[in-house]
């Protein structure tokens, strides 16, 4: 049983999420030109000539997706607890497929299923973020 305020409580901190959206869009924004600068300065295991493009798709998915929790961050007022769900599958896609791609490019090791996942995420993501903007409410004049 939810107390008199819990529901207020609960919208409080779906409210407060928008924070976390925008700081883990810095974040992985920083993180996008980070790794284009270690992508420009050092070279990826000699062997697989398909690392190079692996690490530029990683950046480039990373970098795409930081935008996307920004987007989030912004629209969670309006878009509330779908927006908030676009923000975590963005954060838990980037990690998961940037993660496993990266690693697999600088290492040869693969993690299986986990990029792929990622990347279902990331696209759980966008879908969440376009079912949050239909069913928005008008903003309050």
């Amino acid at each position: 049983m939810v107390a008199h305020g819990g529901t207020r409580e609960i919208r409080d901190i779906l409210f407060a999420m928008d924070r976390l959206w925008i700081a883990l869009g810095g974040v992985a924004g920083l993180a996008t030109v980070a790794l284009a600068a270690v992508a420009a300065h050092v070279a990826p295991p000699a062997g697989d000539p398909a690392a190079p493009a692996m690490i530029q798709s990683a950046i480039q998915m990373l970098g795409w997706h930081a935008l996307a929790l920004l987007a989030c961050g912004v629209w969670v007022a309006r878009g509330g607890l779908l927006a908030n769900l676009a923000g975590a599958a963005f954060a838990a896609g980037i990690v998961l497929f940037c993660g496993a791609v990266l690693l697999r490019a600088f290492t040869a090791q693969s993690l299986g299923p986990v990029a792929p996942i990622g990347g279902s995420m990331l696209m759980l993501g966008w879908l969440l973020l376009a079912i949050s903007a239909l069913r928005a409410s008008s903003p309050r004049r």
